[in-house]
């Protein structure tokens, strides 16, 4: 894939299919890429809520369960699909970052016979729901999961948005709206997707253990709510970056049942295994 003009060309050199939203801000400088969930299992659906000026929401790209990609805006048009968010001291991330939704149902509900999305009302197969806890809740869930060929378009096209523009990281829309987003949620593999997309594997991160047993919290400070229950002492992490005596950190093993653990630690607790 390649972006002429800040737009997005597939292998085949021809232009993503494209929809100019009128749901958009003016010219900025991107920083980051957010990645969401569409909270539906078709994208003909948040297509056309995108193209209604009604809705004041949209986003750069919708990638489809088959992986098919729909452009709404040059990527260096502001779009509306953070909402009231914060991340680092930038408020509104509409202004700092690219938007891209994965079709995907998001939280689903099980009824006697079936999980359904609560949206757009339709059966989700017992074969493509997990259940896992969000990071940002304490109960278990069914959460719709993310197609290979879906996962491997959105690898390849955010690896490109990160070369192109120099984004300095990926976020979840649970990251920067924590009380009030839970997308693109449990079912996402965000440790494993951040690490290719911003070629952190090449960098060969240095690896941390705890030395004790430590809480991992939403936030950098003891006023945030636990992730879960404690990291074992010798929990091998790495650091995504540190904030005073804080680290923001990814779990390199399982722990308590849950792939993909990120979260903040005090950093006293760490010790370089070098």
């Amino acid at each position: 894939m390649k972006i002429i003009n800040d737009l997005l060309f597939d292998n085949n050199n021809h232009q993503v299919d494209f929809r100019a939203t009128p749901n958009h801000g003016g010219k900025y400088t991107p920083q980051f890429l957010v990645m969401h969930y569409t909270a539906a299992t078709e994208g003909k659906g948040s297509i056309s809520w995108f193209m209604n000026k009604d809705a004041k929401a949209s986003a750069h790209l919708v990638i489809d369960r088959d992986g098919a990609i729909t452009q709404f805006a040059a990527f260096t048009t502001v779009t509306w699909h953070a909402g009231v968010s914060e991340w680092n001291g930038l408020v509104g991330m509409n202004r700092f970052s690219i938007g891209i939704e994965l079709v995907n149902g998001g939280r689903v509900v099980k009824t006697a016979n079936n999980w359904i999305c609560p949206v757009d009302k339709k059966i989700v197969q017992d074969t493509d729901v997990i259940i896992a806890r969000h990071k940002n809740e304490s109960h278990e869930a069914g959460w719709q999961v993310y197609t290979n060929f879906q996962m491997q378009v959105a690898t390849e096209v955010s690896s490109l948005l990160v070369k192109t523009y120099g984004l300095k990281d990926v976020l979840g829309h649970e990251d920067i709206a924590p009380h009030r987003k839970s997308d693109p949620g449990p079912a996402f593999p965000m440790g494993s997707f951040r690490s290719k997309v911003m070629g952190r594997k090449d960098n060969t991160p240095e690896v941390f253990t705890t030395t004790t047993a430590v809480n991992i919290r939403a936030g950098a400070g003891t006023q945030f709510v636990t992730l879960t229950d404690e990291l074992p002492k010798n929990t091998q992490v790495t650091v995504l970056k540190r904030e005073g005596n804080w680290s923001f950190v990814e779990v390199l093993e399982k722990v308590h049942g849950l792939n993909d653990l990120e979260g903040w630690v005090f950093s006293k607790y760490l010790v370089s295994k070098k």
